[in-house]
């Protein structure tokens, strides 16, 4: 339980010093969370040291809470809808290993979709930086981003760390709605998945669970709808590194190479262990002349993570 406190407090300590970091910046420049020599940390402690103040929602907010562009809204309304409706179908085997995989996933609610998942029952959620910024003149750490759990719960979170090198970005639930009855266990608020110990062996299966784009952003025509369901579970395996290239540099193309079925949407996406059910790697991107899905490694997430003033 010491080690448990001095984590989330080192945690809590290194978030203060980005902001203020952030906000003493008049250039916008890159947060360097961590030099890379250094050795990963453990996963984050299952409990927090102190609960963050969440303020609830009701089961559907209503635009004058979410401050939404009105189709903005009425599409977080729809996904929604189709989130409470229909559940994908997870294997025997992660079932009965990490129940909480599948439920642990976020959509975002804006029209180009992307997706994050929850790495803390008390409402840390790891996705991608470019699914939050495209650069650091476009991040705002008070912009308020709206998402749905796999269940339809609906957030509000706030950027608390973005590191566009590694491609990570780190939210904090700031708001929820009631969870439906049964979604979460007794005492947890959020579900969550744990971090690997370490990298998974060439070959290994592999799920990775995400929100394809609505949009057929190939079609010729603008406004194709792809037809995809708000969220889709794919198997695949982990195919290695890309040869020559650091995994703590995902800046152009993830270093983490995969063969699960992925789309546009899929950005933030958790690849999870097929087997355990745990955090391996996120997709990112995918390589469009090999057609060889990539993806931030598990070294870039822990290192991203590391609670380092």
């Amino acid at each position: 339980m010491r080690a448990n406190r001095l984590i989330m407090s080192l945690i809590a300590a290194r978030i203060r010093a980005q902001r203020k970091q952030l906000a003493g910046s008049t250039s916008g420049t890159e947060i360097h969370l961590a030099d890379e020599t250094e050795t990963p940390v453990p996963p984050l402690p299952s409990q927090p040291a102190a609960k963050p103040n969440i303020t609830a929602l009701p089961t559907k907010p209503p635009i004058s809470l979410t401050r939404l562009p009105r189709d903005d809204h009425n599409l977080l309304l729809k996904k929604q809808h189709f989130l409470q409706k229909y559940a994908i179908t997870v294997p025997r085997t992660l079932k009965r290993n990490a129940p909480h995989a599948v439920s642990a996933t976020l959509v975002f609610a804006q029209q180009e979709a992307g997706t994050a998942v929850c790495i803390h029952p008390s409402g840390l959620l790891l996705t991608c930086a470019h699914c939050v910024a495209g650069d650091e003149t476009e991040l705002d750490l008070e912009k308020v981003h709206w998402l749905l759990f796999a269940s339809g719960r609906a957030v509000s979170a706030k950027c608390l760390a973005w590191d566009s090198q590694r491609d990570l970005a780190l939210l904090q639930v700031t708001a929820a709605s009631a969870a439906a009855p049964g979604d979460l266990p007794e005492g947890v608020s959020f579900p969550s998945v744990t971090l690997a110990d370490g990298a998974p062996q060439l070959g290994a299966g592999l799920v990775c669970i995400g929100h394809p784009g609505s949009e057929d952003l190939e079609a010729s025509e603008a406004g194709v709808s792809t037809g995809y369901d708000v969220l889709h579970l794919s198997s695949g395996s982990f195919c290695g590194y890309a040869e020559g290239q650091d995994v703590q540099d995902n800046s152009e193309i993830g270093a983490l190479q995969h063969d699960c079925w992925t789309y546009w949407g899929h950005s933030g996406a958790p690849l999870l262990d097929a087997r355990t059910g745990k955090l391996v790697g996120m997709h990112s991107s995918w390589d469009d002349e090999t057609g060889m899905r990539r993806g931030v490694a598990l070294e870039a997430i822990k290192m991203f993570l590391k609670a380092r003033v």
